[in-house]
């Protein structure tokens, strides 16, 4: 299998409405939005999303920021992701796909 690397800008905006409570004063992005965006990355490549057996999340994002999201082919079914902004890297994981 030839490397597949599918990639995608992200940034959630500051009046997203899961950003309320999340946190007062010092709002991040939560996960789920973050993971919610690799699942649509994946969609628009008529790839679906069954099964996440490792993610590590090691910075904030915050919300109007600008991030890149990486998706690369392990094998048919096992992909790596990435999430960064500059040097800085916000998620890494793991993520199984099955054609949708």
């Amino acid at each position: 299998m030839s490397t597949r690397i599918l990639r995608s800008a992200l940034c959630i905006a500051p009046t997203h409405a899961c950003l309320a409570g999340h946190f007062p004063g010092r709002p991040l992005v939560p996960a789920v939005l973050l993971l919610d965006a690799l699942a649509v990355l994946l969609e628009t490549h008529r790839l679906r999303m069954v099964g996440l057996p490792e993610a590590k999340f090691l910075a904030p994002l915050a919300p109007g920021v600008s991030a890149e999201l990486e998706v690369e082919a392990s094998d048919a079914t096992q992909w790596r992701f990435r999430i960064s902004h500059a040097d800085t890297l916000i998620a890494r994981g793991r993520v199984q796909v099955v054609p949708a």
